[in-house]
């Protein structure tokens, strides 16, 4: 009797070796990413005073690494608290028709407060929980970059959530899903792309506001922690353009760093929620996505993740609210709005009371009125930022999100762009404005646009690559003229996400506004005439009744505004521009 054996064939052997060699890459980079974590974590938690505090940090270049991994882990913890609180504000604010008068109102005064007037109140706050150490004003620079990444990914995510195709609703109300199987199953998955691409959006805000939260200067005294943005503070007070230029470099390396082993596998990952019927002609590809779809490590740590995530998932099934309760009558459902208008009217009334009395006891009610007129020149630049954004943008996003291979070219060309802090160039532009004597009036537009122009180009690139290929294809088929397809398609496609990249632009342009009309080079301040200047010097000098005003002034500023325009053109984007 002749025993046959069987061998593994050639291709059996290459499978093998490509799961070993991924399995091997995947773990050696979890390996050293969580003990370069472990080290980064325990250095930040050494003794700190405020009388002992350094008030600036070493520009020696062999410390630029080390600042690096510093900032970096920053933004990634502030990037993780953004996610949970959009995840939960703009859910409410969506689901609840109460709720949403109130908290979208209130986002747009989050949004317009500028970071400085968030540290004034907050640092000493974080440093009081952490007595003599650093984590304190850790937490407080942690805090300022989450101010700077929430609202423009909760804008975001609002926003999917009421344009949610009519169909997707439908489906979750036949199929009785509660809340909670409601938010993870219909959703996150319908909002994911403009929820990546916007976080794309906010971890660059992080980015441009690093020297602002890592440099800081609150109630007369100059805090700085370890980290890439106080190392350029210092470098620019110190007037040494070549380390300001090293740490652009290493900034460069930073961002795209960043964009190859996590924005990039991530958009490529989203594509997986996409609503249409025919697949698209090119997907998104990512190396990264590749090498942790072939590696079984993620599947072997998730299997007992699994076993303790379902029976949790189960059980807030279980006792979720269903999205369809029972009818409410009308009176009850009447006396329950004028019982929450009249709390929210009590809460309201009494903080403006308290406002107006702080204000009439320290600057008196003429300062009102002085910032004002500066938040006048602040307007004039912020909606001249904008008209020049809306028609540069625009069609740039259009095209490279209606391309996946232009996307694929132009996703890291314009991360770095867009996640690049452009105050870092603010020594460069200062040396330049000394040595021409052109004013920051004027040069303080481009500044601020560096900054925030770029959330109007990330939104309608993620709204243009939304359009379901169904539609691009129809499109196709007609062959309609080119000046047809975008006024039929393209442009009434990308309007919604270019009213949310719109009113965060504005909202990000008044808060550049306060490290724009403000540029110290070598010893030598450059100020503009605007309300972010004067909002800057109240806070270094510590005056909390001036701080208190400019904050109320720029609120008052961009609320009106959201209301008069963006407000408006949100409600034609759900009336005649949705999905559905």
């Amino acid at each position: 009797m002749v025993m046959l054996r069987s061998y593994p064939s050639r291709g059996a052997f290459t499978r093998r070796t490509v799961h070993v060699g991924a399995d091997a890459m995947v773990f050696v980079g979890a390996a050293a990413l969580v003990w370069l974590v472990v080290r980064l974590v325990h250095s930040a938690d050494v003794p700190w005073t405020v009388q002992t505090a350094p008030a600036s940090v070493s520009t020696d270049p062999t410390e630029l690494p080390y600042y690096a991994g510093r900032s970096l882990l920053r933004m990634f913890i502030a990037l993780g608290a953004s996610l949970v609180f959009t995840f939960v504000y703009a859910t409410v604010a969506a689901r609840s028709r109460r709720a949403e008068k109130v908290l979208i109102p209130l986002l747009d005064i989050l949004q317009s407060v500028p970071i400085l007037g968030f540290l004034s109140v907050t640092v000493t706050g974080f440093i009081a929980l952490f007595p003599g150490s650093e984590l304190g004003l850790e937490c407080a620079s942690i805090f300022a970059i989450f101010t700077s990444q929430a609202w423009n990914m909760t804008f975001a995510l609002y926003h999917s959530l009421v344009s949610q195709p009519r169909e997707l609703d439908e489906a979750a109300r036949l199929l009785r899903l509660s809340r909670w199987q409601r938010f993870w199953r219909v959703d996150v998955p319908s909002g994911m792309i403009p929820l990546v691409w916007n976080g794309m959006m906010s971890f660059g805000g992080g980015w441009f506001f690093l020297t602002a939260s890592e440099a800081l200067s609150v109630d007369n005294h100059d805090f700085a922690l370890p980290g890439i943005g106080a190392y350029v503070a210092a470098a620019g007070d110190n007037g040494e353009l070549n380390r300001v230029l090293l740490a652009i470099v290493v900034m460069v390396v930073l961002v795209v760093g960043v964009n190859v082993l996590f924005w990039r596998p991530l958009t490529a990952w989203a594509e997986r929620f996409r609503m249409e019927d025919s697949e698209s002609a090119e997907a998104p590809r990512s190396l990264t996505l590749n090498i942790l779809r072939r590696s079984r490590v993620g599947r072997s740590v998730g299997r007992p993740l699994g076993l303790l995530v379902n029976p949790l998932d189960r059980l807030m099934a279980v006792f979720g609210i269903a999205e369809h309760p029972l009818r409410t009558p009308p009176a009850r459902r009447r006396a329950g709005d004028w019982a929450f208008a009249a709390t929210v009217g009590l809460v309201v009334g009494y903080g403006a009371y308290r406002a107006v009395d702080f204000i009439s006891a320290t600057v008196g009610f003429g300062e009102v009125e002085h910032a004002l007129l500066l938040g006048l020149a602040t307007f004039a630049r912020v909606v001249v930022l904008v008209i020049f954004a809306t028609v540069v943008w625009v069609p740039v996003g259009a095209w490279i999100g209606m391309n996946p291979r232009v996307a694929r070219a132009a996703q890291p060309v314009v991360q770095v762009l867009a996640s690049f802090p452009a105050n870092f160039l603010f020594p460069l532009v200062a040396a330049v404005l000394l040595a021409t004597g052109i004013s920051l009036d004027i040069g303080g537009v481009l500044l601020m646009a560096l900054g925030a122009q770029w959330y109007i180009l990330f939104n309608v690139i993620a709204g243009a690559s939304a359009i379901p290929n169904d539609l691009r294809e129809a499109a196709a088929s007609l062959r309609l003229p080119r000046t047809a397809r975008w006024r039929s398609l393209i442009l009434p496609a990308v309007f919604p996400s270019y009213v949310t990249g719109g009113i965060t632009a504005a909202g990000g342009a008044w808060n550049a506004s306060i490290v724009a009309e403000v540029v110290t080079y070598n010893g030598t301040t450059l100020t503009a005439t605007g309300l972010g200047a004067y909002i800057k010097d109240a806070t270094s000098s510590g005056d909390t009744g001036r701080i208190l005003v400019g904050v109320i002034v720029m609120s008052f500023y961009v609320v009106l505004m959201n209301r008069l325009l963006w407000h408006r053109l949100y409600a034609i984007s759900e009336r005649r521009f949705a999905l559905s």
